[in-house]
């Protein structure tokens, strides 16, 4: 916990493959302002309280704290969560010196694919694979607490063909 740096990207290629797990996560958000969230999270069978403190670096980093609380609770603190919810299924990706965290969303926001690469340092080096795409740090629209508000559906499909004409 502490200080949370990575790099977010579109995938455009075949990853499944290459992950060694997959898991379900459903998450909604008791307070979301300021870029300032406290999320409520179930992933398979256990359920975490997450508080996340506002971007810095052009979104490259941000504050973290996580905690595992029972499932139980989870499921009950989802009922105080704001509009929207997360759903998706996560597969991690051993990559080089990574773990590469993709993102399949589900629900509302249905065709959209997002990895996520975690960082020791806001300078360090990577190992970009084919699959991933263009990177989308710090583009707000690409965040969970957006997505949850204005899901992928709406103007997914205009990006996508946006995406597709670009070399």
């Amino acid at each position: 916990m502490g200080l949370e740096i990575e790099r977010k990207f579109l995938v455009k290629g075949a990853f499944k493959h290459l992950a060694h797990s997959s898991s379900h996560i459903i998450q909604g958000y008791i307070l979301s302002s300021g870029g300032r969230t406290v999320r409520v999270r179930i992933r398979d069978d256990k359920g975490f309280l997450t508080i996340k403190g506002a971007s810095h670096d052009g979104g490259l980093s941000r504050y973290e704290w996580e905690h595992e609380i029972p499932l139980a609770e989870a499921q009950e603190l989802m009922h105080l969560c704001e509009n929207g919810i997360i759903d998706k299924t996560r597969y991690l990706v051993p990559w080089g010196q990574h773990i590469i965290e993709v993102d399949e969303f589900h629900g509302e926001n249905k065709g959209l694919v997002i990895a996520e690469i975690e960082f020791s340092s806001s300078d360090e080096s990577y190992e970009k694979p084919e699959f991933l795409g263009r990177e989308l740090t710090g583009d707000h629209r690409f965040y969970n607490g957006t997505l949850r508000l204005n899901p992928f559906c709406l103007w997914g499909e205009a990006f996508l063909k946006e995406q597709a004409q670009q070399p």
